[in-house]
């Protein structure tokens, strides 16, 4: 990866990248992002907020990538290749529609879990009820508050070109009871998935069944 960029277009030769410095869980301070602002304009890019809760800085030329991830002095959204790559959280704390406070798990699970190696590329979303604005459903991990305020875990969930709709995996559970269980659907797919694979193309190929056995026999 060149740079930890993302080759944009190539227009008879001449390349234009994107790049995504991260920000955390989608919250910015002021300061952040009118830095973001001015290096982009400084070099002549554009800015896009994506559906990921970050903001990408777009057609920017190669000889000066080195300089803007130096000038920006933040990580890059996507570390490796297959891994962990976004954590996305609805604005639970501050919605009249949640049943729970849930900015603050969603913190906890992308501190503890962001960035990690995975066989293949993953998300998770949090959401503050079932609503799940954020679509946590199709997330290959979704951590949703229910109606009676607990939360319930849904897995597998893929968007795309070959969509598959969550398995719901446990429910009426509390918050650390839920950090426990991302824990452990994260180890299961290192030890059972192959490079490359979904994890909910992993579910499809060895059962729902085996998944709650392994985990919830804990």
């Amino acid at each position: 990866m060149t740079k930890y960029s993302r080759l944009q277009k190539d227009i008879n030769g001449k390349k234009r990248y994107t790049i995504s410095p991260y920000i955390e869980a989608g919250f910015i301070t002021p300061d952040n992002l009118i830095k973001i602002g001015e290096i982009a304009k400084k070099y002549g890019g554009g800015l896009r907020i994506n559906s990921t809760q970050n903001i990408s800085i777009i057609n920017l030329k190669e000889e000066d990538l080195e300089s803007v991830w130096k000038e920006l002095d933040m990580k890059p959204v996507i570390r490796h290749k297959y891994a962990l790559k976004n954590i996305e959280i609805c604005s639970s704390n501050f919605c009249r529609m949640s049943k729970y406070p849930s900015i603050g798990l969603g913190m906890k699970i992308t501190r503890q879990f962001y960035g990690i190696e995975l066989p293949g590329k993953a998300k998770i979303g949090v959401s503050g009820c079932k609503n799940s604005c954020i679509s946590a459903y199709s997330k290959d991990i979704g951590v949703v508050v229910d109606g009676n305020g607990k939360l319930f875990i849904t897995v597998g969930g893929i968007a795309g070109l070959n969509p598959r709709s969550a398995n719901i995996l446990v429910e009426n559970i509390n918050e650390d009871e839920a950090l426990e269980t991302v824990k452990n659907i994260l180890s299961y797919y290192n030890k059972y998935g192959k490079s490359g694979e979904k994890l909910g193309n992993l579910i499809a190929r060895l059962g729902i069944e085996k998944l709650k056995k392994e985990l919830l026999s804990k």
